[in-house]
Parts: C-alpha cells; structure tokens; sequence
C-alpha cells in the first residue's frame, strides 16, 4: 500500500495534530467530569507518560517507514510528533514534580538515589528539550551540520524513555518490551548498510527501470 496515494502531507499532519491532541482532550474532559480514579494524580501521571512514549517512537518511526516503504508524505509528521511528545514529556515531569511531590526539592531528592526510572525519565526529558527549541528552519540553518548531529540524540532520548517505562512498570514488561523491539527495529534501519540494502531490495521489487525513447533524428 502506497501511504503517498492516499494522504497528502498537509492531510497526514491534520491527522497527527488531532490525534496527537485526543488524548489530552479526553484525560481533560474526564478531569472536569470527575471521570477519572480515585487516585487522579496518577492518573495524570500515567496518562501523560504513555503518549509521551508513543508519539516520540512515532516519531522516530518515520524516517525508517520512508526507507522501506518510501512513504515520503509522513515525513513532515515527524517533527510535530516530537514536540508533542516533548509537551506530554514536560507535563508527566510537571504532575510528578508539582502535583505528586508539591516541589518539595528535599523529598524528591531522597527518592533519586532510590527510583533509578526518575533519573532515567528526566534525562531524556533533558534531551528533548534542546530538540524541541531548535526545531524550527531557522535553527537548522543557524547549526548546520551541527543540526543533524544534535538531533541524532533522540534515539537516545528514545531508549531512556523505554527504560524509564520498564521501571515504572515494575512487574508486567511485555508492553515496555514490545516498543523497545519497534525502536530498535527503528535503530536497525538507519545503520547504512541495512539501509542500503533495503534500498536495494526496493529497487528489485520494483523491477528495471524502463528505457527512454530515443527521439529520432530531425
């Protein structure tokens, strides 16, 4: 299936904003209609780390569905998934941090030598955060090569953020395990050699190229 006859780029975002919103908007209607548990603290902290997680391997997912599939109309996506991502990111850190701990520096300082998952999470909150303030065209013209290389980072913001949900799991890690296959599937395909020989298998798929008609003489 061929993404790029379907969608467009522009229909492609519409549908990363929206989807990428849905999950706020509903977490935000169950709040203001008391829908959620008991316990609503942890679930603004659980609702906001997952889709952190997932639009950020979305994200990550673009570049190698271009490379295998050649669904070039999603790579604009990929930025937006990445600054959403970092936006549920900031707002997990903010409930845990704000809401959970009440800014109180002191206790959660003590619980750093003893949670390794909050080490883990705000580290690659860290990296995000330099990611998602030089997004812009802008800034990939002021860094120039330096842009790429900085961006190159989130792979690893993508592996913290893994572990950091294994951790925060704690007992049934088949779902942590499932997106850490997906993102090192992801890692695989952008090793170059892998990459071209996917390039090579595309092109035996799509059969030789056909010969151009010669114009003939005037």
């Amino acid at each position: 299936m061929n993404l790029d006859k379907l969608l467009t780029k522009g229909q492609i975002l519409w549908l990363t904003h929206i989807g990428a919103l849905i999950p706020l908007a509903w977490l935000l209607y169950q709040d203001y209609t008391s829908g959620l548990s008991v316990n609503p603290i942890q679930d603004w902290t659980l609702r906001t780390g997952k889709p952190a997680l997932v639009l950020l391997v979305l994200s990550l997912a673009c570049t190698p569905l271009n490379i295998i599939l050649g669904w070039r109309n999603i790579i604009p996506a990929r930025k937006w998934l990445g600054l959403y991502a970092f936006s549920y990111a900031a707002v997990h850190f903010y409930i845990f941090i704000g809401e959970d701990y009440g800014f109180q520096w002191i206790y959660i300082w003590q619980d750093v030598g003893t949670k390794l998952y909050i080490i883990v999470g705000f580290s690659a909150l860290l990296i995000l955060l330099p990611l998602a303030l030089t997004s812009s065209k802008g800034w990939m013209r002021r860094l120039g090569k330096w842009w790429k290389k900085l961006h190159q980072w989130v792979y690893v913001a993508g592996v913290l953020a893994v572990f950091h949900y294994v951790w925060v799991v704690k007992a049934d890690y088949r779902e942590p395990a499932a997106w850490g296959v997906l993102l090192g599937i992801f890692l695989l395909v952008r090793i170059p050699v892998v990459r071209k020989r996917i390039a090579r298998w595309r092109s035996r798929l799509r059969g030789p190229a056909a010969p151009r008609a010669r114009r003939s003489p005037a």
